[in-house]
């Protein structure tokens, strides 16, 4: 039987809540128990670069989303679980894709959508203050 891949990250921005334990850790640490399964968790803290800019919160943010990781009963013997920066592949993978992907594609991107959307809305210029960070995020979760 081919084993199914399970891959999730939760962003490192803040304190681990309820939210990422429901949605995320706890159907995670189910699914890493299943030996049909190879699972692979990430601190995704490329991701986090998007919205905060503080480097030493990040940082103290990944501290914690991994303490309640494994906290909570990760196996590290049955799961991979890394950071997102310490594989350099991964911003390797995201500039190829950047340099296929359409921009037309982009555009229809739901987290830049409700930006531009948010924007207008409050009477700005539709594209204030939205970085490339947020307008190519799904080329960076591609690339995850």
């Amino acid at each position: 039987m081919t084993k199914q891949r399970v891959l999730t990250g939760i962003t490192t921005t803040g304190t681990p809540h309820l939210g990422n334990y429901v949605g995320a850790i706890r159907p995670a640490i189910e699914a890493s128990r299943d030996t049909n399964n190879e699972s692979f968790y990430f601190l995704a803290d490329f991701h986090a670069l998007i919205k905060c800019h503080e480097p030493e919160a990040v940082h103290q943010s990944g501290k914690e989303i991994a303490a309640t990781w494994l906290a909570l009963g990760l196996d590290t013997d049955n799961a991979v679980f890394y950071r997102q920066s310490d594989i350099p592949e991964i911003p390797e993978l995201t500039w190829i894709l950047n340099c296929v992907c359409a921009k037309g594609l982009m555009n229809r991107a739901h987290a830049y959508k409700a930006a531009v959307d948010a924007n207008l809305e409050e009477g700005e210029d539709a594209d204030k203050a939205i970085t490339m960070g947020l307008f190519s995020y799904p080329v960076l979760m591609a690339a995850d």
